[in-house]
């Protein structure tokens, strides 16, 4: 059995448990650590990484009331709060170990213990402990990398953002529109970190990208034995957002008899799984995105009528970046800092020349082209002064230049998503290709 990278700390007093809890957690564990005074945890604490945390509940001689390990563990909370501690304690402590569980401990375990529960014990704080520190380096990315989109000096863009200073606090549902690549991912994280939900899960669902055989299980998840394949009970990734918010990505692309499940749960706030009756409560709030009309879908009856007027509340039309040019001076010295620092390529610079060149592009990838068109353009680039690779203009992608496959491929689908104005089912369907397999031409060609 390969062992987890995780590095233990146990703290007890008495050596024998040291040594055969070490000697026992060494086989899963590529780290453990020991230690008997319990004054030395914080400077350990502050000098080396550790996921999890064992901790004796009594050090003091003549004193069992395990005081000690309380104390002890607030003063580690205070330093790691977000760091995982199991409490070592005996039969006659279980009722304060409980109480313990109430103020932080990730769980207790008995003296004399069993080695199965131990191990058990400790996985899981390791796991728990590995969730929280990407958790937060996702929120630290997250507040570094979405600011470059909600600072802007264009008057239309200025409008949405006060609009979401507005709707965000409330529950409303929120209705976002807009081209691909305008960010209504970064808005819809926005509106839920401005909101009173902030703490709670944030979840994303990009419909575009799910196949229609999958978007029920993944959305509303299933019981065990519900259809082939489902050997255990699954909670669907609306449910995984209890108390947060969901983010049902490319609304439009939702099948029609989905669309009157997902009705009855925005009306009744109850969930059912696949092959299961019971009704679970829902508490969560809803944001929507599309660059489809639908408006056109509902008279078209691609779309129901009655989910359109209720995932619309608040309907918050995003300008695309042709519209915001005022902000692409910025979006492009962003884009390039962090390429720069990925690359190691610190000495390049756009001049004003080259930011007049930005401007006078239309994109029609907005934002995401942009993010691209400076990418490729450092990692191609070695003086100081960046050389500019724009994208191809529309001359060029309408003429041929020679039979290469995959060239002819990327004209063809750049194409038929400016004829469709960005609609991924329509310039799907146009191609003769699936919206799965359109999403991986786009990622394969960076479009």
């Amino acid at each position: 059995m390969r062992k987890k990278e995780a590095h233990i700390l146990i703290v007890d007093d008495d050596e024998d448990i040291l040594f055969s809890a070490r000697v026992w957690l060494k086989k899963f564990f590529t780290e453990v650590s020991c230690l008997s005074q319990p004054k030395n945890i914080l400077k350990f604490l502050s000098e080396q990484q550790v996921d999890t945390v064992l901790l004796d509940m009594n050090f003091r001689k003549g004193f069992e009331n395990g005081q000690d390990g309380l104390y002890w563990m607030n003063e580690i909370k205070t330093l790691e709060p977000q760091l995982p501690i199991i409490l070592m304690t005996a039969y006659g402590e279980v009722e304060l170990a409980v109480e313990a569980l109430k103020n932080g401990a990730s769980d207790f375990i008995l003296k004399p213990w069993n080695n199965e529960k131990l191990y058990a014990s400790v996985n899981l704080a390791v796991d728990i402990s590995r969730k929280n520190k990407k958790l937060n380096q996702w929120e630290n990315v997250s507040i570094k990398t979405n600011q470059y989109q909600l600072e802007t000096q264009s008057f239309a863009m200025k409008e949405v953002m006060e609009q979401i200073t507005r709707v965000a606090p409330t529950d409303a549902n929120v209705l976002l529109l807009g081209e691909n690549g305008t960010g209504k991912y970064v808005l819809a994280e926005h509106i839920h970190e401005l909101s009173e939900r902030k703490n709670q899960p944030f979840v994303h669902i990009d419909l575009g990208s799910l196949s229609e055989n999958l978007f029920e299980a993944e959305l509303f998840g299933y019981k065990k034995g519900a259809f082939t394949d489902a050997n255990q009970d699954y909670s669907g990734k609306i449910e995984n957002a209890q108390n947060g918010t969901v983010f049902l990505d490319e609304i439009g692309n939702l099948p029609l008899h989905l669309q009157t499940k997902l009705l009855s749960l925005i009306q009744n706030r109850k969930l059912t799984r696949i092959g299961e009756s019971k009704e679970r409560l829902l508490d969560v709030r809803f944001i929507f995105a599309t660059n489809e009309n639908l408006k056109k879908a509902v008279s078209e009856n691609r779309f129901r009528k009655d989910l359109y007027y209720r995932i619309n509340t608040v309907e918050l039309s995003i300008p695309s970046l042709k519209e915001r040019i005022e902000d692409i001076s910025n979006l492009a010295d962003y884009f390039l800092e962090k390429y720069k620092q990925k690359y190691h390529k610190p000495d390049l610079v756009l001049n004003e020349v080259l930011i007049a060149e930005l401007m006078h592009y239309s994109w029609p990838g907005n934002i995401r082209e942009l993010d691209h068109c400076i990418e490729r353009s450092v990692i191609l680039s070695n003086e100081k002064n960046i050389k500019l690779l724009m994208p191809q203009d529309e001359e060029s992608e309408n003429t041929i230049v020679n039979l290469n496959i995959e060239e002819m491929e990327e004209i063809l689908i750049k194409k038929a998503l400016k004829k469709h104005k960005g609609n991924i089912s329509l310039a799907a369907e146009d191609l003769g290709l699936s919206r799965a397999a359109l999403y991986r031409r786009m990622e394969k060609f960076e479009l």
